[in-house]
């Protein structure tokens, strides 16, 4: 049962696949000037980039956690949301508060995905 894992680091690696599934790194943006939809979509697209990388994409998730720092900002992540999520295809997903490491955070997402 080999296990690959991509983009390891000291601390973690943001994306460890094994046994046909995709399992990444809970992904935050890098640019934390931005607004709710500025960091949303930021970080759709590093899941975008490490599923591509795996030999995923998006409409093999199958399991989406999003933690978001403040539920104000539940209807911005979710307009992101809608707009990226392929229609057909959208994952079982739980959105919760949370008091995220970075204060600047405002979201982040963790993906569990099956392999293209």
């Amino acid at each position: 049962m080999e296990i690959k894992r991509l983009h390891v680091g000291k601390r973690l690696s943001e994306t460890a696949i094994h046994n046909e599934t995709v399992y990444l790194a809970g992904q935050i943006a890098d640019d934390t000037t931005q607004d709710i939809e500025g960091q949303t979509r930021e970080v759709l697209g590093h899941v975008d980039r490490l599923l591509t990388e795996a030999g995923s994409d998006k409409t093999c998730i199958l399991m989406c956690q999003i933690f978001i720092a403040d539920m104000a900002h539940f209807p911005g992540m979710n307009a992101v949301w809608d707009e990226w999520v392929a229609q057909g295809h959208t994952p079982p997903r739980a959105t919760v508060e949370a008091k995220l490491a970075n204060p600047a955070c405002l979201v982040e997402i963790v993906v569990t995905a099956a392999l293209r």
